[in-house]
Protein backbone atom coordinates (compact mmCIF):
# COMPACT_ATOMS: atom_id res chain seq x y z
CA UNK A 1 0.00 0.00 0.00
CA UNK A 2 1.37 3.51 -1.30
CA UNK A 3 1.46 6.47 1.42
CA UNK A 4 -0.62 8.18 -0.62
CA UNK A 5 -3.54 5.48 -0.04
CA UNK A 6 -2.68 5.49 2.93
CA UNK A 7 -3.16 9.06 3.80
CA UNK A 8 -6.46 9.02 1.90
CA UNK A 9 -7.77 6.10 4.11
CA UNK A 10 -6.37 7.64 7.66
CA UNK A 11 -8.33 11.26 6.55
CA UNK A 12 -11.34 9.13 5.20
CA UNK A 13 -11.59 7.73 8.80
CA UNK A 14 -10.87 10.91 10.53
CA UNK A 15 -13.43 12.48 8.60
CA UNK A 16 -15.85 9.73 9.30
CA UNK A 17 -15.28 10.09 13.26
CA UNK A 18 -16.14 14.13 13.00
CA UNK A 19 -19.19 12.77 11.43
CA UNK A 20 -20.76 11.66 15.06
CA UNK A 21 -20.65 14.80 17.15
CA UNK A 22 -21.69 16.78 14.31
CA UNK A 23 -24.60 14.65 13.78
CA UNK A 24 -25.89 14.70 17.41
CA UNK A 25 -25.87 18.33 17.39
CA UNK A 26 -27.96 19.05 14.03
CA UNK A 27 -30.51 16.09 15.06
CA UNK A 28 -31.75 18.48 18.06
CA UNK A 29 -32.21 21.12 15.15
CA UNK A 30 -34.01 19.26 12.39
CA UNK A 31 -36.05 16.35 12.18
CA UNK A 32 -33.90 13.19 11.25
CA UNK A 33 -34.54 12.69 7.62
CA UNK A 34 -34.99 15.87 6.46
CA UNK A 35 -31.52 16.69 8.03
CA UNK A 36 -30.36 13.55 6.16
CA UNK A 37 -31.88 13.90 3.01
CA UNK A 38 -30.05 18.18 2.57
CA UNK A 39 -27.00 16.27 3.86
CA UNK A 40 -27.07 13.77 0.72
CA UNK A 41 -28.37 16.19 -1.53
CA UNK A 42 -26.09 19.04 -0.98
CA UNK A 43 -22.79 16.76 -0.82
CA UNK A 44 -24.15 14.97 -4.30
CA UNK A 45 -25.04 18.14 -6.13
CA UNK A 46 -21.51 19.66 -4.80
CA UNK A 47 -19.63 16.12 -6.20
CA UNK A 48 -21.54 16.60 -9.74
CA UNK A 49 -21.20 19.85 -9.77
CA UNK A 50 -17.17 19.81 -9.64
CA UNK A 51 -17.13 17.08 -12.34
CA UNK A 52 -19.17 19.20 -14.68
CA UNK A 53 -17.16 21.60 -14.59
CA UNK A 54 -13.74 19.44 -14.60
CA UNK A 55 -15.51 18.18 -17.79
CA UNK A 56 -15.66 14.61 -16.37
CA UNK A 57 -17.70 11.93 -18.30
CA UNK A 58 -21.14 10.39 -16.94
CA UNK A 59 -20.95 6.83 -16.42
CA UNK A 60 -21.57 4.49 -19.31
CA UNK A 61 -22.90 0.79 -19.09
CA UNK A 62 -26.17 -0.79 -17.24
CA UNK A 63 -23.98 -2.30 -14.88
CA UNK A 64 -22.02 0.32 -14.04
CA UNK A 65 -25.45 2.57 -13.64
CA UNK A 66 -26.96 -0.73 -11.39
CA UNK A 67 -23.94 -0.79 -9.41
CA UNK A 68 -24.34 3.52 -8.39
CA UNK A 69 -28.22 2.47 -7.42
CA UNK A 70 -27.20 0.21 -5.57
CA UNK A 71 -24.48 2.21 -3.77
CA UNK A 72 -27.32 5.24 -3.18
CA UNK A 73 -29.84 2.83 -1.59
CA UNK A 74 -27.00 1.12 0.40
CA UNK A 75 -24.69 3.53 1.40
CA UNK A 76 -26.99 6.62 1.74
CA UNK A 77 -30.62 5.56 1.77
CA UNK A 78 -30.30 2.67 4.43
CA UNK A 79 -26.64 4.00 5.56
CA UNK A 80 -28.37 7.69 6.55
CA UNK A 81 -31.65 6.36 7.63
CA UNK A 82 -29.87 4.10 10.24
CA UNK A 83 -27.34 6.38 11.27
CA UNK A 84 -29.51 9.45 12.05
CA UNK A 85 -32.16 7.39 13.80
CA UNK A 86 -29.36 5.74 15.86
CA UNK A 87 -28.16 8.49 16.92
CA UNK A 88 -30.83 9.27 18.74
CA UNK A 89 -31.80 5.55 20.61
CA UNK A 90 -28.06 4.62 21.49
CA UNK A 91 -24.94 6.00 22.93
CA UNK A 92 -21.53 6.73 20.58
CA UNK A 93 -20.09 3.80 22.48
CA UNK A 94 -22.56 1.03 21.50
CA UNK A 95 -23.06 2.77 17.82
CA UNK A 96 -19.50 2.87 17.28
CA UNK A 97 -19.26 -1.12 18.10
CA UNK A 98 -21.94 -1.94 15.91
CA UNK A 99 -21.33 0.23 12.77
CA UNK A 100 -17.72 -1.66 13.04
CA UNK A 101 -18.66 -4.90 12.40
CA UNK A 102 -19.03 -3.56 8.38
CA UNK A 103 -15.91 -4.81 7.98
CA UNK A 104 -16.27 -8.37 8.89
CA UNK A 105 -19.57 -8.16 6.77
CA UNK A 106 -17.88 -6.84 3.45
CA UNK A 107 -14.91 -9.27 4.34
CA UNK A 108 -17.47 -12.19 3.53
CA UNK A 109 -19.41 -10.15 0.52
CA UNK A 110 -16.46 -9.19 -1.15
CA UNK A 111 -15.11 -13.09 -1.03
CA UNK A 112 -18.20 -13.78 -3.04
CA UNK A 113 -18.77 -10.97 -4.92
CA UNK A 114 -15.38 -9.46 -5.96
CA UNK A 115 -13.10 -12.66 -5.55
CA UNK A 116 -10.92 -11.25 -2.32
CA UNK A 117 -10.06 -13.66 -0.18
CA UNK A 118 -8.94 -12.77 3.35
CA UNK A 119 -5.61 -15.07 4.55
CA UNK A 120 -5.37 -16.71 7.84
CA UNK A 121 -3.51 -13.35 9.15
CA UNK A 122 -5.92 -11.17 8.01
CA UNK A 123 -8.96 -12.85 9.12
CA UNK A 124 -7.28 -12.68 12.61
CA UNK A 125 -6.50 -9.35 12.19
CA UNK A 126 -10.07 -8.60 11.65
CA UNK A 127 -11.12 -10.05 14.78
CA UNK A 128 -8.47 -8.78 16.67
CA UNK A 129 -9.60 -5.75 15.69
CA UNK A 130 -13.31 -5.93 16.15
CA UNK A 131 -12.41 -7.34 19.55
CA UNK A 132 -10.17 -3.91 20.20
CA UNK A 133 -13.62 -1.94 19.56
CA UNK A 134 -15.83 -3.79 21.77
CA UNK A 135 -13.07 -3.49 24.78
CA UNK A 136 -12.99 0.09 24.37
CA UNK A 137 -16.75 0.68 24.01
CA UNK A 138 -17.40 -2.37 26.81
CA UNK A 139 -18.28 0.40 29.79
CA UNK A 140 -21.02 1.76 27.78
CA UNK A 141 -21.41 -1.40 26.24
CA UNK A 142 -22.65 -3.19 29.34
CA UNK A 143 -23.75 0.05 31.14
CA UNK A 144 -27.48 -0.90 30.10
CA UNK A 145 -29.97 1.68 30.89
CA UNK A 146 -30.11 2.65 27.40
CA UNK A 147 -33.86 4.00 25.96
CA UNK A 148 -35.53 1.97 22.92
CA UNK A 149 -31.71 -0.07 23.23
CA UNK A 150 -32.78 -2.89 20.61
CA UNK A 151 -34.09 -0.39 17.68
CA UNK A 152 -31.41 1.98 17.94
CA UNK A 153 -28.98 -1.49 17.18
CA UNK A 154 -31.80 -2.22 14.28
CA UNK A 155 -30.92 1.23 13.06
CA UNK A 156 -26.88 0.60 13.35
CA UNK A 157 -27.30 -2.75 11.92
CA UNK A 158 -29.24 -1.50 8.98
CA UNK A 159 -26.86 1.39 8.23
CA UNK A 160 -23.81 -1.02 8.22
CA UNK A 161 -25.31 -3.61 5.92
CA UNK A 162 -26.26 -0.51 3.58
CA UNK A 163 -22.57 0.39 3.51
CA UNK A 164 -21.19 -2.96 3.49
CA UNK A 165 -23.28 -3.11 -0.24
CA UNK A 166 -22.30 0.06 -1.25
CA UNK A 167 -18.39 -0.59 -0.23
CA UNK A 168 -18.27 -3.89 -2.52
CA UNK A 169 -20.24 -1.95 -5.03
CA UNK A 170 -17.97 0.90 -5.26
CA UNK A 171 -14.81 -1.55 -5.53
CA UNK A 172 -16.58 -3.87 -8.34
CA UNK A 173 -16.82 -0.17 -10.59
CA UNK A 174 -13.94 1.60 -9.24
CA UNK A 175 -11.48 2.19 -12.11
CA UNK A 176 -14.78 1.76 -14.61
CA UNK A 177 -16.38 5.50 -13.87
CA UNK A 178 -15.54 8.54 -12.85
CA UNK A 179 -15.20 9.01 -8.78
CA UNK A 180 -16.48 12.65 -8.59
CA UNK A 181 -19.28 11.69 -11.15
CA UNK A 182 -20.16 8.35 -9.37
CA UNK A 183 -20.15 9.12 -5.65
CA UNK A 184 -22.11 12.62 -6.73
CA UNK A 185 -24.93 10.53 -8.18
CA UNK A 186 -24.95 7.76 -5.88
CA UNK A 187 -25.81 10.61 -3.06
CA UNK A 188 -28.33 11.99 -5.31
CA UNK A 189 -29.76 8.72 -6.21
CA UNK A 190 -30.07 7.70 -2.45
CA UNK A 191 -31.39 10.97 -1.29
CA UNK A 192 -34.67 10.25 -3.17
CA UNK A 193 -36.06 7.75 -0.89
CA UNK A 194 -35.05 9.44 2.05
CA UNK A 195 -37.03 12.26 0.41
CA UNK A 196 -39.79 10.81 -0.16
CA UNK A 197 -39.86 9.07 2.95
CA UNK A 198 -39.16 12.01 5.00
CA UNK A 199 -41.93 13.64 3.23
CA UNK A 200 -44.33 11.12 4.74
CA UNK A 201 -43.26 11.02 8.41
CA UNK A 202 -41.91 14.65 9.14
CA UNK A 203 -42.25 18.08 8.88
CA UNK A 204 -39.42 19.41 6.81
CA UNK A 205 -40.42 22.94 7.80
CA UNK A 206 -39.11 22.67 11.83
CA UNK A 207 -35.94 22.61 10.74
CA UNK A 208 -34.38 25.90 12.59
CA UNK A 209 -32.47 27.31 10.41
CA UNK A 210 -29.93 28.98 12.73
CA UNK A 211 -25.91 29.41 12.33
CA UNK A 212 -24.90 26.33 14.25
CA UNK A 213 -27.72 23.89 12.23
CA UNK A 214 -25.93 25.44 8.41
CA UNK A 215 -22.53 25.32 9.71
CA UNK A 216 -23.02 21.53 11.16
CA UNK A 217 -25.06 20.18 7.60
CA UNK A 218 -22.36 22.13 5.43
CA UNK A 219 -19.42 20.40 7.28
CA UNK A 220 -21.41 16.78 7.00
CA UNK A 221 -22.62 16.79 3.23
CA UNK A 222 -18.95 18.80 1.93
CA UNK A 223 -16.06 17.56 4.25
CA UNK A 224 -18.15 13.95 5.77
CA UNK A 225 -19.52 13.25 2.62
CA UNK A 226 -18.55 14.40 -0.66
CA UNK A 227 -14.89 14.39 0.36
CA UNK A 228 -14.77 11.43 2.21
CA UNK A 229 -16.81 9.49 -0.33
CA UNK A 230 -14.34 10.72 -3.17
CA UNK A 231 -11.10 9.67 -1.01
CA UNK A 232 -12.64 6.28 0.06
CA UNK A 233 -13.50 5.70 -3.82
CA UNK A 234 -9.89 6.83 -5.28
CA UNK A 235 -8.25 4.45 -2.21
CA UNK A 236 -10.55 1.49 -3.84
CA UNK A 237 -9.05 1.74 -7.08
CA UNK A 238 -5.78 0.50 -5.88
CA UNK A 239 -5.99 -1.18 -2.28
CA UNK A 240 -8.30 -4.59 -1.98
CA UNK A 241 -11.68 -4.14 0.14
CA UNK A 242 -10.49 -5.80 2.85
CA UNK A 243 -7.15 -4.18 3.38
CA UNK A 244 -8.91 -0.70 3.36
CA UNK A 245 -11.75 -1.87 5.26
CA UNK A 246 -9.61 -2.95 8.53
CA UNK A 247 -8.81 0.80 8.71
CA UNK A 248 -12.44 1.45 9.57
CA UNK A 249 -10.94 0.09 13.23
CA UNK A 250 -9.62 3.38 13.63
CA UNK A 251 -12.87 5.53 13.37
CA UNK A 252 -13.54 4.68 17.52
CA UNK A 253 -9.81 5.67 18.42
CA UNK A 254 -10.43 8.98 16.85
CA UNK A 255 -13.49 9.32 18.11
CA UNK A 256 -12.13 8.66 21.96
CA UNK A 257 -8.83 11.55 20.80
CA UNK A 258 -11.42 14.24 19.79
CA UNK A 259 -13.49 13.30 23.35
CA UNK A 260 -10.41 13.85 25.36
CA UNK A 261 -9.68 17.05 23.73
CA UNK A 262 -12.88 19.04 23.19
CA UNK A 263 -15.11 17.14 26.00
CA UNK A 264 -12.47 16.26 28.52
CA UNK A 265 -13.04 12.67 28.52
CA UNK A 266 -10.96 10.57 30.66
CA UNK A 267 -9.14 7.18 28.80
CA UNK A 268 -8.87 4.43 31.58
CA UNK A 269 -6.59 0.86 30.87
CA UNK A 270 -9.14 -1.04 29.60
CA UNK A 271 -10.19 1.66 26.22
CA UNK A 272 -5.93 1.94 26.14
CA UNK A 273 -5.99 -2.06 25.71
CA UNK A 274 -8.57 -1.84 23.30
CA UNK A 275 -6.56 1.11 20.96
CA UNK A 276 -3.91 -1.18 21.53
CA UNK A 277 -5.92 -4.46 19.97
CA UNK A 278 -7.24 -2.37 17.04
CA UNK A 279 -3.90 -1.03 15.82
CA UNK A 280 -2.53 -4.65 16.14
CA UNK A 281 -5.86 -5.83 14.12
CA UNK A 282 -5.17 -3.23 11.63
CA UNK A 283 -1.80 -3.91 10.93
CA UNK A 284 -2.20 -7.58 10.32
CA UNK A 285 -4.78 -7.12 7.78
CA UNK A 286 -2.60 -3.98 5.76
CA UNK A 287 0.42 -6.51 5.79
CA UNK A 288 -0.40 -8.74 2.56
CA UNK A 289 -3.83 -9.91 4.62
CA UNK A 290 -6.05 -9.83 1.40
CA UNK A 291 -5.35 -12.33 -1.99
CA UNK A 292 -7.64 -12.52 -4.97
CA UNK A 293 -8.66 -15.56 -6.20
CA UNK A 294 -8.68 -14.80 -10.08
CA UNK A 295 -5.26 -13.09 -10.04
CA UNK A 296 -6.14 -9.86 -11.41
CA UNK A 297 -4.13 -7.05 -10.57
CA UNK A 298 -5.82 -4.07 -8.74
CA UNK A 299 -7.89 -1.79 -10.63
CA UNK A 300 -6.33 1.33 -11.87
CA UNK A 301 -7.85 5.13 -11.41
CA UNK A 302 -7.48 8.29 -9.70
CA UNK A 303 -9.60 11.56 -8.86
Amino acid sequence: MSIVSLFKIVAAMLLWAACYPLITVGIKLAPHLSFATLRAVIAGLALVGLAYLLRRPLPRGAGVWAALCMMGIGATTLGFLGMFHAAEFVSPGIATVIANTQPLLAAGLAGIVLGERLQSVGKAGLFIGFLGIIVIAAPQLFSGGQDSYILGIAYIVLAALGVTVSNVMIKKIAGKTDPLMAMGLQLLIGSVPLAIIAGMTEDPFAIQWCFTFIFVLLALALFGSALVYVLWMSVLTVVPLNQANAFSFLVPIFGLTMGVLFYGEAIGWLKMTGIFLAIIGVVLVTRNGATRDSGEKPLSGSI
